[in-house]
């Protein structure tokens, strides 16, 4: 009996290893592919980095091989990661969004927004701001983590406030096209019915697998806060998203702490 055990045991791990075996193959090829890389390329394409174009693509090598070049054409002409702080900080001045002092039940970074705090008219600035506290947010993910979680507040948003559709577009474009797999969930909390509206307009431009990781939080719906409940400490989360934790923006606080990253 125990030989047959054994035997059984030996069985499954081989098919626990071949799904990683496999993910390892076409990293190897995404990389032949490729070609020789060098200067920030070279630094881009890890082998973790390969794996979310991979992924985002079904493992299809070529299609992944074609989305990684084109971000690393638009890495090349946009430079993220040049962007400082003091150019994008007026937009941050309301706390409408901004990298919180907390993670998620599973160590990843968190993103808070709050769209109805919109402060500025430029939408270019608006996409930068965005663009620099996406890249600040994967500085600060725990080795081992590709994924951040966001957090959306509703609170005092209206079509007055919102971005126009355009820009709602080019925003999902480069965050699907430029940062995938990146998003692991994202937590829109008591939005107004005049949001799902908006939403259908938007989820049009969306991945069926991004807006699949978009969840809607209803204080009075018991079975959305519980989900909400198995990725966030109550103790952590913000009372404006039904924790306990006071939380409150403070730009000069968090201007130092983006000075010292």
């Amino acid at each position: 009996m125990s030989i047959f055990r054994r035997r059984g045991s030996s069985h499954q791990q081989q098919e626990q290893d071949q799904p990683e075996l496999q993910s390892e193959s076409k990293v190897n090829e995404l990389k032949t592919a490729l070609g020789p890389l060098t200067g920030r390329s070279l630094l881009y394409c890890t082998d973790a980095c390969l794996k979310r174009y991979l992924e985002a693509r079904n493992w299809n090598v070529e299609k992944a091989k074609k989305m990684l070049e084109e971000t690393l054409a638009w890495r090349s002409t946009y430079k993220p990661e040049e962007i400082r702080w003091h150019e994008v900080a007026v937009e941050g001045e309301t706390g409408k969004l901004f990298r919180a002092n907390f993670h998620d039940r599973f160590g990843r970074t968190v993103l808070v927004l709050k769209p109805g705090l919109q402060n500025t008219t430029s939408m270019d600035n608006q996409i930068k701001h965005l663009v620099y506290l996406m890249e600040n947010a994967m500085l600060n993910l725990p080795e081992g983590q590709e994924e951040m979680a966001w957090l959306i507040d509703f609170t005092g948003w209206s079509f007055s406030t919102s971005v126009p559709v355009r820009t709602a577009k080019d925003t999902i474009n480069i965050l699907q096209d430029h940062y995938p797999q990146r998003l692991a969930v994202a937590f829109l909390y008591a939005p107004p019915r005049i949001f799902e509206a908006f939403w259908k307009i938007v989820k049009f431009f969306m991945d069926p697998k991004t807006s699949q990781k978009v969840k809607f939080v209803y204080p009075k719906n018991k079975e959305s806060v519980e989900l909400m409940r198995t990725y966030f400490d109550v103790d952590n989360l913000p009372t404006e998203f039904g924790g306990k934790a006071t939380m409150k923006y403070d730009h000069e606080d968090f201007s130092r702490l983006m000075a010292q990253d």
